[in-house]
């Protein structure tokens, strides 16, 4: 989906939250691309760097890198858990070339569960609570104050009056691989049933966002 949306080949492409770099270093390894890489985490970005000798401790909302300097970028799942989500949006936009292609997966808020747990009573819990991203928003950020969701209007509301234009928004389903692990056979039935939704108005109920966007020269 990444490689469709944006072509990699011998680009130069930023990822923006990289974790242990595995996006990163897919990305390297298959397109010969040129990938520069960054997280907050010290301990990631020490991981990331056995794939990504290029890997950067740094905060999303202050981009360690020239303007103009990436012809792609890739906020793959981060973007929900940043301090200043307008911040950010604006320095992925910054230090993409003219021309050049924004790539973000997110939350979105109308996916039955909340997949980075919960609090209760001070107490915080593990794992996929359905429905809570269907709350309130004084009730929602109260149990899951860790973690953004988003609709489609909230996160593109994101880029108002920065120069880019939207190539494509949808809404994706997960992969599963857990389940894969443990009962292929019913992962590919999974696979199959969510990823045919994707191509219907069911789409709505989707795991992630997916969105391109081209900064305008």
């Amino acid at each position: 989906m990444i490689a469709a949306a944006a072509n990699l080949h011998g680009a130069t492409v930023l990822v923006d939250g990289c974790g242990v770099g595995s996006y990163a270093a897919q990305i390297a390894q298959r397109f010969g691309a040129h990938v520069e890489a960054m997280d907050i985490e010290p301990e990631r970005v020490a991981a990331a760097r056995r794939q990504v000798p290029r890997a950067l401790v740094a905060a999303a909302e202050h981009l360690p890198y020239a303007s103009n300097a990436f012809d792609v970028v890739l906020s793959n799942e981060v973007l929900e858990h940043v301090q200043d989500d307008r911040t950010a949006v604006c320095e992925m936009v910054r230090v993409t070339k003219p021309h050049g292609v924004i790539v973000i997966f997110c939350p979105n808020r109308w996916y039955p569960f909340e997949t980075h747990g919960h609090y209760w009573r001070g107490k915080y819990y593990f794992g996929n609570t359905p429905l809570i991203n269907y709350l309130p928003d004084v009730l929602r950020n109260k149990l899951a104050p860790h973690v953004r969701a988003y609709t489609a209007h909230s996160v593109r509301r994101l880029f108002a009056g920065l120069p880019v234009r939207v190539l494509r928004h949808t809404r994706i389903f997960g992969g599963y691989d857990n389940i894969a692990q443990r009962a292929p056979a019913l992962a590919r039935l999974i696979r199959a049933a969510l990823y045919f939704a994707e191509r219907t108005p069911l789409r709505f109920f989707g795991l992630s966002h997916f969105l391109v966007l081209q900064k305008l020269a």
